[in-house]
């Protein structure tokens, strides 16, 4: 197969698979690994670029045992996710990435009454953990983003298993019409955060922003490898 044809897909799956020492850079620089950290990348991996979800997702990312099962806290068919790694500590690594800003709205959930309440329920607890304060509705606009929170909320607390949640946005993503400078996403970041009612930064919780800038996947991408 070949690379997706835009969108931070097509960019994921080059850094990982033909640039992996620029994106472990990213991740350095984020403060989600330390300098000496490397990743074994599971996903998505040439050539069939497979993306994962639920119990197939974690055991991917190096999660067997888990003292509270999934499918008490999540119906199936639950979040896929764009990149899984374990790191060189043998912790898993999941990874969501973005190219432009619009991306990062997300529909409401269109779960069934059932799984609804089952999710409802969750995102409840996972908000009371992050933002004790907050009352905004989960379930809305950055339902996405939410439940991306939700599921980690679920590994570090729930079964504290230590891992990481990374949001990777590419800046200088041209095919997209992407933001030209990490500033623009952090403006875009603050957004959110203000929306879910979330402190600024998420770091103490195994939460970080990585950027990669595209075009230095560029080259890689035009040298006979593209779509």
């Amino acid at each position: 197969m070949s690379f997706a044809a835009a969108g931070s897909q097509r960019w994921l799956q080059i850094a990982i698979n033909r640039k992996p020492e620029l994106l472990l850079s990213a991740l350095r620089r984020s403060g989600a690994i330390n300098p000496r950290t490397a990743v074994k990348w599971q996903s998505p991996l040439e050539p069939e670029f497979l993306e994962y979800r639920d119990r197939t997702a974690l055991e991917r990312a190096g999660v067997a045992d888990l003292k509270k099962p999934l499918k008490d806290f999540w119906p199936p068919r639950g979040p896929v996710w764009d990149g899984l790694g374990i790191t060189s500590d043998g912790h898993p690594l999941f990874l969501e990435a973005k190219a432009h800003i619009p991306e990062a709205a997300s529909p409401a959930s269109r779960a069934s009454p059932t799984s609804f309440q089952l999710i409802e329920r969750s995102l409840h607890e996972a908000r009371r953990f992050y933002a004790p304060k907050a009352t905004a509705t989960w379930s809305n606009l950055f339902n996405q983003y939410a439940n991306r929170l939700a599921h980690h909320y679920f590994l570090t607390e729930l079964n504290a298993v230590p891992s990481s949640l990374v949001f990777l946005y590419f800046v200088n993503a041209d095919d997209m019409l992407g933001p030209m400078s990490e500033e623009e996403w952090h403006g875009a970041i603050r957004l959110i955060h203000a929306a879910l009612g979330l402190p600024r930064d998420l770091k103490r919780y195994g939460i970080f922003d990585a950027f990669l800038d595209a075009r230095l996947l560029q080259d890689t991408a035009t040298s006979g490898l593209s779509a």
